[in-house]
């Protein structure tokens, strides 16, 4: 007998303003117990100390959050000069005192220059990657350090926002699996001294920015469950990227039964993901398989 799952089938996506100080599990499992939510994920792990926009997927929505891991994402931050700390940030603790040289305004976006575009990032011990089964994290918290292989990503664009000196403010928009902390120590060491991030807040993923954004406190601030839902992004905002396919009943009910079914495809090459709707419903994801036919790929359980 199939266990049953606890909780309400609340589906959807909600744009969270993470608070500081929380992690972002943390923040998640909130969302999850206001919303009374059967099932819940993130897409994107924020550190702590960071705060900004973390997409919190309930439910169905759940199927579809990896499409976001692969976003973009943009970010401002608070670098300080003069000391090395042991996580790149102010919560860890400083393993080296550094002189910070006379710099200028000017100096700093020189140097921003050369971090620009794709560029080489050596992970830090602590992040949620794992060697051989274990998180990073616990093992630096354990004073090990691995070897981490060096990535490969994309700096799109780097803004001075403000400079004082021996600290400065960015926006940076950076690909997947950048971390900003290993980007302010790089360009720490390229201004002549070590750095560190005093603040880091997420300003958008992918096709998300800070509008509709709610602080947690708002959430629970409101008085019912419908009000709560009400709050709720459709499951689809999250492949809005993929392009559209209508289907009718007679294909739907294949697509549901795990076979493929006739459809003009619009044109769209094989092998192409798309959106799948019956109507103005959205049942899923499917792949072209030949120009008047798709296949299932990813349905909503109501699909069936």
């Amino acid at each position: 007998m199939a266990r049953r799952r606890r909780g309400l089938p609340v589906n959807g996506v909600l744009l969270l303003d993470k608070p500081k100080g929380a992690s972002s599990n943390h923040a998640l499992q909130r969302v999850r117990r206001l919303l009374q939510a059967q099932k819940a994920g993130h897409t994107g792990t924020l550190d702590p100390m960071a705060t900004g926009l973390l997409p919190v997927c309930l439910g169905e929505a759940t199927k579809f959050s990896a499409h976001l891991l692969e976003a973009d994402k943009v970010y401002r931050t608070r670098v300080q000069l003069g000391a090395v700390t042991d996580t790149g940030d102010a919560e860890g603790e400083v393993i080296e005192r550094c002189a910070v040289p006379s710099l200028t305004a000017a100096d700093v976006e020189r140097v921003l220059e050369r971090f620009r575009g794709e560029i080489e990032q050596t992970p830090p011990m602590y992040s949620a990657l794992k060697h051989q089964g274990r998180k990073l994290y616990e093992l630096a918290r354990e004073g090990k350090s691995v070897e981490r292989a060096v990535r490969r990503v994309t700096v799109y664009d780097a803004r001075l926002l403000a400079f004082e000196g021996d600290a400065f403010e960015l926006e940076v928009r950076v690909s997947k699996g950048t971390y900003v902390r290993t980007l302010a120590e790089d360009i720490g060491r390229a201004l002549g001294s070590g750095a560190h991030i005093t603040a880091l807040r997420r300003l958008a993923t992918g096709p998300f920015g800070t509008e509709g954004m709610l602080p947690i406190e708002a959430l629970e601030a409101l008085s019912d469950q419908d009000e709560r839902e009400a709050v709720l992004l459709p499951v689809d905002v999250l492949v809005a990227h993929l392009p559209k396919l209508i289907v009718d009943e007679s294909a739907r009910q294949r697509l549901v039964h795990g076979q493929a079914a006739s459809v003009d495809a619009g044109g769209e090459p094989a092998g192409k993901l798309t959106r799948l709707y019956c109507g103005e419903t959205f049942i899923g994801l499917g792949v072209v398989t030949g120009p008047q036919e798709v296949a299932p790929k990813r349905l909503l359980t109501a699909a069936d």
